[in-house]
């Protein structure tokens, strides 16, 4: 794999975890954080540290953004301190951050306005399979920019599609992580059904997790289900809040094609509960077990 100069805006848990992975490949890799400090363990892991968008922008061919939200993104994007300030020209902008698909296609044009090029490229994976390489990969731009990006994105991925045009790749993300918010809810309702039966619950998920009703999700986790059910709320590393920003996210995508969300439009008002009880930052485990405490 040949050499690439990368910039990464955004050193939360994934864009660390992005910096440390391409580090480890050989790549020339440097952080940009709009709270400098949070840029210390990327810098550990041997990316260096851009005081400004202009520096890391100057020094990458690829920049790479990997953000909580729409609202992030554009704290970052315009002003003379901005990312369409500097200066893109000639560079390819990959955003990974789960969207909306107009939103994605309203950031391409305007990096294109600036002569820059256009990859989205949400994944599926948290910082486990993000550090190994490990990730879904789910792309969406022209055929030049997913050329230009593919060999960087397959250091990240296990598996990356190049889905259409921009919008394309966001859409099947929504798509990707709506049965996930489903399935912690989908599990309140089947263990409610053991209640009065003497089957701990912990039990009960770890059967599940040898069944056909045992998704990736449970069985790579088992052990944090079972400790959230005995009633020890854990961090989450895809939370609740995570969980209930893209579950609203493809409620309000799917809305404007007239879907049916039954079953989605139930779930959100379990996860708004979920928030209000100062579970947003634990396990999708813990609105199973709120669900029971009921």
């Amino acid at each position: 794999m040949a050499a690439e100069q990368i910039g990464i805006i955004g050193t939360g848990r994934m864009g660390t975890a992005f910096a440390t992975r391409l580090v480890g490949l050989g790549h020339d890799v440097r952080v940009w954080n709009r709270t400098p400090d949070r840029t210390t363990r990327a810098a550990e892991a041997g990316a260096s540290h851009a005081s400004t968008l202009a520096e890391l922008v100057g020094a990458s061919d690829i920049v790479i953004s990997s953000l909580t939200d729409k609202a992030a993104i554009d704290g970052v994007l315009d002003g003379p301190d901005g990312l369409l300030a500097a200066g893109m020209k000639g560079k390819l902008w990959i955003e990974m951050s789960t969207l909306l698909p107009d939103q994605q296609q309203a950031l391409e044009a305007k990096a294109v306005a600036v002569g820059g090029d256009y990859l989205e490229c949400p994944v599926g994976g948290t910082v486990g399979p993000a550090l190994k390489g490990a990730l879904l990969g789910m792309a969406g731009g022209s055929q030049s920019a997913w050329e230009r990006g593919k060999t960087v994105l397959e250091g990240l991925c296990k598996r990356v599609e190049h889905l259409g045009p921009v919008g394309s790749g966001s859409a099947m993300k929504l798509a990707v992580n709506l049965p996930l918010a489903l399935y912690w809810a989908s599990m309140g309702e089947a263990l409610s059904v053991l209640k009065g039966s003497g089957v701990p619950p912990g039990v009960a998920a770890s059967i599940m997790s040898d069944s056909s009703a045992g998704p990736a999700v449970l069985k790579n986790r088992l052990d944090v289900v079972v400790k959230t059910l005995e009633g020890e709320d854990q961090p989450g590393t895809f939370d609740i809040n995570g969980l209930r920003k893209d579950l609203l996210l493809a409620l309000e995508w799917a809305s404007r094609a007239g879907a049916d969300m039954t079953l989605s439009t139930a779930a959100r008002d379990l996860y708004e509960a979920a928030v209000a009880e100062g579970l947003g930052g634990c396990d999708g485990s813990s609105l199973t077990r709120l669900m029971l405490a009921d």
